[in-house]
């Protein structure tokens, strides 16, 4: 019995230290973020272009290319939306791809708008940039 309780307790010291040992991960910022979402939706736009399940019903989708500096990338995201939700094929509309990117630039859509609207700043207004982006 003692020796039983002599090694949960050493085992339980080897865990705390190794807790403790761990450095705390730092959370991203809402500008880290945005740009890491940015760049995710970026290419799971250009990735259900090009896959097989999904490419018949979504080439004629523009390239979306999310530049968080630009402020035209809200009403981008917005018509990107739109043309995602029109889809009119269930096979490719329902797929876990497109469903995936959909709620990914809703999130990124409310984050922008509501949750770091005053910690980002638009350096740029060109949609041409967006919508022209190779």
């Amino acid at each position: 019995m003692l020796a039983r309780t002599l090694l949960l307790l050493l085992l339980l010291e080897a865990t705390v230290t190794e807790l403790w040992a761990q450095p705390y991960p730092i959370p991203p910022t809402c500008y880290a973020k945005v740009l890491a979402m940015g760049k995710e939706i970026t290419q799971g736009a250009a990735r259900i272009k090009t896959d097989h399940d999904t490419h018949r019903c979504t080439t004629h989708l523009p390239d979306l290319y999310i530049d968080v500096h630009n402020a035209c990338v809200m009403s981008t995201m917005s018509s990107y939306l739109s043309l995602l939700d029109g889809l009119r094929e269930r096979r490719c509309a329902y797929t876990r791809k497109v469903q995936s990117l959909r709620a990914m630039i809703r999130q990124l859509y409310i984050i922008m708008s509501q949750k770091c609207h005053g910690d980002l700043v638009f350096t740029r207004d060109n949609c041409e940039a967006v919508q022209h982006r190779g």
